[in-house]
C-alpha cells in the first residue's frame, strides 16, 4: 500500500496505543510496530521522547501510556464502536453560542468539543443533533451556550451531514477489511475504520437512509479486530521471545 511508506512514527505509536486496552505498551513493542512500516528504531524512540515532552504520552520506565487527553479520545473511539443511544422521540438538541469575545484558541477547542459530541453546525454559533445519545453536557459547553430542546419544522439532516458520503466510505472500508493482507495493511485499515466510526453522527434510525452501513461496519470490524489482535500480539510475543534467547 502506498500509505505504508507515509505513516509517521507518531501516527504508528498513537494508533497502537489507542487500540490497546489498557493503552500501555513497552517501548520494544512500539519499536516493532514501527518496523512493520519500515520506520527505524531510532526514529520511533525520538518520536516517543517528543510525545512525552509534548504531553501526549506518559513514561513509566520502559512503558508508555496515553495522556489523559488521549485517554478521553480513546473513550470516544470505544463509544463509536459501541454507542450508547436511547429511543428517539423526535426532539433535537440545540446549542446556541451566547458567550462573547472568545479567543481563537478557545473557539477552536469549542468546535472540537462540539464535533466530539456529534453535533453539527447549522449556521455559525448554532449547533444541533437529534436527542438520542446518552451523555452529559460538559461544562465547557454549558458555560458558552444556551441549550434548547426543540422540534424543527422539517428535517434538517441533509443540511448537517453528508450521509451518502459517509455510507460510501463505510462500504469501501468493509471491502478493505475483507482484502487486508498482513500485519501492516491490517494496522492501517483498522486505524482508518476507527477514524471513520468517530465521524458517524449516530443518528436515530428514523433519519437514516435505507441500508445504512453503520451497524454492518461495526460488526465486521469487531470480528476483524479480534482476529487481528491475536495475530499482532503473537507476532510481538514471538519477537520478544526471540530476543531473550
Amino acid at each position: 500500500m502506498e500509505e505504508r511508506n507515509n505513516l509517521s512514527a507518531r501516527s504508528a505509536v498513537l494508533s497502537a496505543l489507542l487500540g490497546s486496552h489498557p493503552p500501555r505498551l513497552p517501548a520494544r513493542h512500539l519499536v516493532r510496530i514501527g518496523a512493520l512500516f519500515g520506520i527505524a528504531e531510532g526514529t520511533v524512540r525520538v518520536a516517543l521522547s517528543r510525545m512525552v515532552a509534548a504531553g501526549d504520552l506518559l513514561q513509566d520506565g520502559r512503558h508508555y501510556t496515553l495522556s489523559q487527553r488521549l485517554v478521553e479520545r480513546q473513550a470516544r473511539q470505544d463509544e463509536s464502536r459501541d454507542p450508547h443511544t436511547r429511543p428517539w422521540d423526535g426532539t433535537w438538541e440545540v446549542a446556541v453560542v451566547t458567550a462573547e469575545r472568545r479567543a481563537p484558541a478557545d473557539r477552536a477547542a469549542f468546535r472540537h468539543t462540539m464535533t466530539a459530541l456529534r453535533l453539527a453546525e447549522l449556521r455559525e454559533g448554532t449547533w444541533m443533533r437529534p436527542a438520542n445519545l446518552v451523555r452529559e453536557w460538559p461544562e465547557t459547553v454549558t458555560a458558552q451556550c444556551t441549550l434548547i430542546d426543540g422540534r424543527p419544522h422539517g428535517d434538517p439532516t441533509p443540511l448537517l451531514w453528508d450521509l451518502d458520503g459517509w455510507a460510501a466510505e463505510a462500504r469501501g472500508l468493509e471491502r478493505a477489511l475483507e482484502r487486508a493482507d498482513g500485519l501492516a495493511e491490517g494496522f492501517l485499515v483498522s486505524a482508518a475504520v476507527l477514524r471513520h466510526l468517530l465521524a458517524d453522527p449516530l443518528l436515530p434510525e428514523e433519519l437514516l437512509p435505507p441500508d445504512w452501513p453503520g451497524a454492518e461496519l461495526r460488526s465486521r470490524y469487531d470480528a476483524f479486530d479480534r482476529r487481528y489482535r491475536e495475530v499482532l500480539y503473537e507476532h510481538l510475543g514471538n519477537l520478544t521471545e526471540g530476543r531473550r534467547k
